[in-house]
């Protein structure tokens, strides 16, 4: 019937659909946040006080989105991995050892996988949280913890397919892994020990020495004359010259410094590099973090920064052209 209406109604009519849905589902969090109380505490208290691992454990959707739960836990600090329920009652039960706390998700709290673990998990003494949409469900009884996702309607149209609960249950989760992060003060370091792949774990766990220029570098004489200086500025294909006496820094001389000696001077060919270059030049030690020295470049606002030894001898340039 829909296909009938006009364009421009026809686009309405899907936009106001969509609307629904994220309304929908932002109600429901926003009931479900409302309603924490001291059991998501215990919860956490639980995950804090063990001495082994926290093992996400559902079936279905609610397992899908029980991976995406221990990926973030694992990433944030907090040592965990996913287990699915029909796989752990033929043989995978191994997996779960004394001292892990179970995450238990399941919005019914009847899902017939998990209920038979329980007996298991009571037998081993494993802790068990039940994040689930009926706290009055066997998994909730059985639980040391209940997290309550219950939410008042689906997104779906039909109020049927999982939507608002399986949304309710991946950000319960979330805010078990950011209160259990922040608690143990995971800290940007951290995370990118566990991404050393991605671009904060390169920017974070890399160091100066690692991706600086060392070879060729563009240096001259504070007495070298303005062409010999242009011509090892265009040889270092840099941007700039370094200026040593005696393995001694002496400053610095970039394209702007060049711009202001024709703009300042009314025969600048006449000058001495001593005479139009940057005194004091920001340096970094070549063993010092690259997100320091990518901090240093943005607070004064430079894309070249002179690399020190251990002796303060420059040993490298570390540019950075997004500053």
């Amino acid at each position: 019937m829909n296909k009938l209406l006009p364009t421009a109604a026809r686009e309405t009519h899907i936009l106001e659909i969509a609307q629904t849905v994220f309304n929908t589902e932002i109600e429901s969090l926003q009931q479900i946040a409302s309603e924490l109380d001291a059991e998501f505490a215990k919860a956490v208290q639980l995950v804090l006080e063990s001495s082994g691992r926290f093992i996400i454990i559902g079936m279905g959707k609610s397992g899908i989105i029980g991976k995406k739960i221990a990926a973030t836990l694992a990433s944030t600090g907090t040592a965990s991995f996913y287990v699915h329920p029909g796989e752990a009652f033929h043989g995978d039960l191994g997996m779960i050892q004394p001292g892990d706390v179970t995450l238990l998700i399941s919005n019914s709290g009847e899902t017939e996988e998990l209920i038979r673990i329980i007996p298991f998990l009571t037998w081993q003494k494993n802790k068990m949280i039940a994040l689930t949409g009926n706290p009055q469900s066997t998994l909730a009884r059985n639980a040391h913890a209940v997290l309550n996702i219950a939410v008042a309607k689906e997104a779906c149209n039909n109020n049927l397919a999982p939507t608002s609960s399986t949304t309710a249950t991946l950000v319960m989760g979330d805010a078990l892994a950011v209160t259990l992060s922040t608690l143990k003060q995971f800290m940007p370091e951290d995370f990118a020990r566990f991404h050393p792949g991605g671009s904060l774990g390169r920017k974070l766990l890399t160091k100066v020495h690692e991706v600086m220029r060392s070879k060729d570098l563009p240096i001259c004489g504070s007495d070298a004359s303005f062409r010999d200086v242009v011509s090892v500025m265009n040889q270092g294909r840099l941007g700039l010259a370094i200026i040593i006496d005696d393995d001694q820094l002496q400053g610095i001389i970039t394209d702007g410094d060049l711009r202001r000696a024709l703009n300042n001077f009314d025969n600048p060919i006449l000058l001495k590099a001593a005479e139009f270059m940057t005194t004091s030049p920001k340096t970094i030690n070549q063993d010092e973090m690259f997100s320091v020295a990518e901090e240093i470049m943005q607070q004064f606002k430079i894309n070249s920064i002179l690399v020190s030894g251990d002796g303060k001898q420059v040993v490298g340039i570390l540019q950075i052209y997004n500053i």
